[in-house]
């Protein structure tokens, strides 16, 4: 028997959430990679990323969150299915993996995401779901531990001079301030996304380290 699985319109679904006042959204300021890398970091050799390498980065993160945010997920826990292939330069597809929850970090749940990778925009889209059809068509059943989520991980910028964007909503009945601590964190710590470090060390082959 075939799976029907059902379609989500990811960026009006995004915008949708993202302009509802109950809920709970944050977007780090643009992370300007070349310049953070040459302030705050030692490599073992002279590295300027390009834009069209920081988008390779995004869409390798996209189907194996495992290997660049391992930080968040935990091993062995992805898996991506319902791949339609790409088309028109998109490509869509069901991501489910087992994340720690922003607010309990020694907790993981089972995490449901939508995905869609648009490259002529240079932008993946992320539409969180409670329940999913998995790959062998049973339900799928998202931790409750927290509200679910959307996430937009995008490139910005010249080629020479590139921009990591990010931002998220929760679907929350109303603001919940607690829920962007993390995220404000990261914008105050200065370094650049730990999925970009992983990039450098582990695919471009250069050594990476942070400054004290």
């Amino acid at each position: 028997m075939t799976v029907q699985y059902p379609n989500v319109d990811h960026v009006p679904a995004f915008a949708q959430a993202w302009d509802d006042p109950a809920n709970t959204r944050f977007e780090l300021p643009p992370v300007d990679v070349n310049r953070i890398l040459a302030e705050r970091y030692d490599l073992a050799r002279p590295l300027r990323l390009s834009r069209s390498q920081l988008w390779e980065m995004e869409t390798r993160k996209a189907r194996r969150p495992d290997l660049y945010i391992p930080y968040v997920v935990e091993q062995g826990s992805a898996a991506v299915w319902a791949d339609q292939g790409e088309r028109g330069r998109v490509e869509r597809f069901v991501r489910k993996s087992r994340q720690r929850l922003w607010l309990q970090p020694d907790r993981y749940e089972l995490i449901l995401e939508q995905t869609r990778v648009d490259h002529a925009q240079q932008q993946v889209t992320f539409i969180g779901a409670s329940h999913y059809p998995g790959p062998d068509g049973a339900t799928l059943e998202a931790g409750t531990g927290q509200p679910i989520f959307h996430v937009i991980h995008g490139v910005g910028g010249e080629e020479s001079e590139p921009l990591n964007l990010w931002s998220v909503v929760f679907l929350t009945p109303r603001q919940d301030s607690r829920l962007l601590a993390p995220f404000v964190r990261m914008a105050h710590d200065g370094w650049l996304p730990g999925y970009v470090e992983i990039y450098i060390r582990d695919d471009l082959g250069v050594g990476i380290s942070r400054r004290g």
